[in-house]
């Protein structure tokens, strides 16, 4: 099987594919100041338990200590595996139309290529991570640039920090726009002041480049906010993944 892995800032997701077919999945959180043997083992284990067999692995990474962690372990590890590393230099179809490409996050290079490989463009992605990624997708696949906004938890977080009577709650949308107390007045806020900011912000973006195809909403905190944006289309959760997938195929496949 082909193993995927996309370690972000706060969260690392996993995914094994047979052809095109998502088999398994795992989210463990991400710990930069893990080493290559802390991260073998745990990859290890949780494919042990699916007694899974790597045929070949495609990742990418956000986190500079992670990505060398990552290259150590895959070194060690999965020495006699085909892997694909997402950096510059690999194929990827995708043209970077930007003013410095190399700036371009890896993770937002796969959401591009998965998204107008899945449902055509001019695209847009809204990643909902760490922070809340707008990847814009041209009608040729180009990716035009893009919008970055603090992300759900830690906009929350930093609430809770900084105002002596807010605390952190649980991320569930209200019973009410209204909130009746802290708990309830806070979980609307973020549902939806977020699921404004997301709507606010496509539009703004379609008034620059027209109508889209798609806008397909991915991440792990996605589900919280995207029952009430009115301009999300699309939910892939494994978006990334897919995209992934799709550039292991062109650089070992071909």
């Amino acid at each position: 099987m082909l193993l995927c892995i996309d370690i972000g800032n706060t969260n690392t997701v996993l995914a094994t594919f047979e052809g095109e077919k998502l088999v398994h999945s795992w989210r463990t959180k991400t710990d930069a100041r893990d080493t290559a043997d802390e991260m073998g083992l745990l990859f290890r284990g949780l494919l042990a338990g699916d007694a899974v067999q790597v045929t070949g692995i495609s990742a990418c990474s956000t986190v500079p200590a992670s990505l060398r962690s990552l290259r150590t372990m895959l070194s060690r590890y999965y020495a006699d595996v085909p892997t694909v590393i997402l950096e510059p230099g690999i194929r990827t179809g995708v043209q970077l139309a930007t003013d410095n490409p190399k700036e371009v996050g890896a993770d937002r290079v796969a959401n591009t290529l998965a998204a107008y490989t899945l449902y055509g463009g001019p695209a847009i992605v809204v990643d909902f991570g760490t922070s809340t990624n707008f990847d814009v997708v041209s009608g040729k696949g180009e990716f035009l640039g893009g919008v970055l906004a603090p992300g759900v938890e830690i906009s929350i977080d930093a609430l809770a920090a900084r105002a002596a009577q807010l605390r952190k709650v649980e991320l569930v949308k209200p019973v009410r726009v209204i909130g009746k107390n802290t708990v309830e007045a806070l979980q609307s806020g973020v549902v939806y002041g977020f699921a404004g900011q997301v709507d606010g912000i496509v539009r703004g973006i379609m008034s620059e480049i027209g109508p889209v195809e798609a806008v397909v909403a991915t991440g792990g905190l996605a589900p919280i906010v995207i029952g009430e944006c009115a301009t999300i289309t699309q939910h892939e959760p494994m978006l990334t993944l897919i995209g992934l997938r799709m550039i292991f195929e062109r650089n070992v496949s071909a």
